[in-house]
């Protein structure tokens, strides 16, 4: 049966993606390799592993997995601290890194922790990604002017490096740079001109003429593949490993994570995060075996992707199989790219991040400003992964204090109806006799269970007429050992007291546990209120039949 216009159409589409992207990706894999201090057939190698192992079993049609600049700055950070400057090592253990990060991978996905990126919050990772940048920028300067290599990724040492080191910079290295990089910036306003092929090009033309006044270029990429199992580390390397291994994981997969849910939501498709962390663990365990860069989606490759016409995953295989062919045919022309052309690329690419705008809704919202701007202090003060360390460290510590800290509403009835609001809030609400509504405006657990029962035993001490207190638990999804002995303490202290105990807008599996904890006065009568009014309700009518017996 032949194939319909439409599917021929996308077919169509698909391959003049994937051919337009290949010869951006290319480069861009050689320079992300010099970011991470690896030979340039590493990321050459992870572009192809990672461009067909998505292609084949990824979910996002768009998605372009290839080594990214944030995890190449990882990578260096990384050899640096377990390998120091021996390029030899640094490459075994690179490898080692790249193999444990997606055997990680692996784990999360098998455990199904597709929700694992949102341990980086997207505050710590825009202000994660705008230090990087600069950090990035930095390390190309270099490369970009002829000046000394720097080393290092705290930010103050190198432009103390930077400054002191003036003198020696190459005028015609720092001219093609400075070219290419306007140049770039040029072909940016101008729709569907191929920037960096433009550049690339050029560069390639002029190489013989700069090469002969002192410039660098990419030179010799030997795509000979060492089959041999990683070099494992050594006896005290291995946590160490394992932590850097962590930190890939957690990057990449919130850089994919985040690039592959935007296109997914812009287009209408489906996201799979767990399928999506075995096809990068896959793509990772075998870029460790060969040798490659560690992979994710990048947001400027799947964006290219996009902009290019892609349609399906098909993009990706014609631009895996393209890679493959200009390795095999243009390899002696890639290895003739200025290095200061190849670093003008990566300063243009990371120029995106440097945009404040990514910022401002942080400030008109007045919320999680101070945690971006902990970000781009740690990463720019703290080095590469030292600084997104402390960052997720520093936004988890800001959620544990929000969530600790004791607060707990007091709730009437607003305007003789159902709803039941918060009195602080709302003076005119009134609170029925005898009865007392509390609310935890936090989930009850172990760092804030106490407390918050302590305030609620310090209102119930200010109602001398009261015979019934009502908990609302919506905010609790469910409760810890902790929560639950708490509460036990509480119910058996109003038991004491001879004041009831009835718990409103339980969760099934909430109720459920309260229901196998048996605890004092929380009957299954008392756990079935579905609402404040029904427990509200059931409270009035307890304490009429009791002052009718009274009687």
């Amino acid at each position: 049966m032949s194939a319909t216009p439409a599917s021929s159409s996308a077919r169509v589409a698909d391959v003049l993606a994937g051919l337009a992207i290949a010869g951006l990706l290319v480069p861009e894999a050689v320079a992300y390799s010099g970011i991470a201090g690896m030979p340039p057939q590493a990321g050459v190698i992870a572009l192809f592993i990672g461009l067909i192992c998505y292609g084949l079993l990824g979910r996002s049609r768009f998605a372009i997995v290839s080594s990214t600049s944030s995890s190449a700055a990882v990578l260096a950070a990384g050899t640096i601290a377990l390998a120091g400057g021996s390029m030899a090592a640094r490459v075994a253990i690179a490898a080692t890194l790249v193999l444990f990060g997606g055997i990680c991978f692996l784990i999360a996905g098998f455990a199904r922790l597709g929700g694992l990126s949102h341990l980086i919050a997207r505050p710590v990772l825009r202000g994660y990604t705008f230090g990087l940048a600069i950090v990035i920028a930095l390390k190309q300067l270099p490369h970009l002017g002829g000046w000394p290599e720097l080393h290092g990724d705290f930010v103050p040492l190198l432009i103390k490096d930077l400054v002191q080191t003036s003198n020696q910079v190459q005028v015609v290295t720092l001219g093609a740079g400075v070219l290419a990089l306007a140049l770039l910036f040029v072909c940016e306003r101008i729709p569907r001109l191929p920037g960096s092929l433009l550049v690339i090009a050029l560069g390639v033309i002029a190489s013989g003429w700069l090469q002969a006044r002192g410039v660098p270029l990419t030179g010799a990429i030997n795509l000979h593949m060492d089959l041999g199992m990683p070099t494992w580390p050594a006896s005290g390397q291995w946590m160490p490993s394992v932590e850097l291994a962590a930190a890939l994981l957690l990057i990449l997969y919130a850089e994919s994570y985040s690039s592959i849910r935007g296109f997914a939501l812009k287009h209408n498709d489906p996201v799979e995060p767990n399928r999506d962390l075995l096809v990068l663990g896959l793509a990772n365990v075998l870029c460790g075996l060969l040798h490659g860069m560690p992979v994710g989606a990048g947001y400027s490759g799947t964006s290219a992707n996009e902009a290019a016409g892609a349609r399906s995953r098909l993009a990706g295989l014609i631009a895996g199989a393209s890679v493959l062919l200009m390795v095999l045919l243009l390899l002696r022309w890639i290895e003739r790219i200025p290095l200061a052309v190849l670093a003008a690329i990566v300063i243009h690419a990371v120029s995106k991040s440097w945009r404040l705008s990514v910022f401002r809704p942080y400030l008109q919202w007045k919320r999680d400003r101070l945690l971006a701007l902990a970000a781009v202090v740690a990463v720019l003060s703290l080095g590469i992964l030292n600084g997104l360390l402390v960052a997720i460290a520093f936004s988890l510590i800001l959620l544990l204090r929000q969530l600790a800290v004791a607060r707990l509403s007091v709730l009437g009835r607003l305007a003789n109806g159902h709803d039941f609001v918060d009195i602080a809030q709302h003076p005119d609400a009134v609170q029925p006799p005898g009865i007392l509504i509390l609310r935890p405006e936090e989930p009850l657990f172990f760092a804030n269970a106490e407390s918050v029962l302590a305030l609620a035993r310090q209102q119930v001490e200010q109602r001398a007429d009261l015979k019934q207190v009502v908990l609302s638990l919506e905010e609790s999804p469910d409760l810890d050992g902790t929560a639950l002995e708490s509460l036990s303490d509480f119910s058996s202290w109003l038991q004491s007291r001879s004041v009831g105990l009835r718990v409103a807008r339980l969760k099934d599996d909430t109720r459920a546990l309260l229901l196998r904890a048996a605890l004092p006065q929380l009957s299954p009568q008392a756990l079935n209120n579905w609402s404040v009014e029904d427990a509200v309700s059931a409270s009035t009518a307890a304490l009429s039949s009791t002052g009718n017996q009274a009687q």
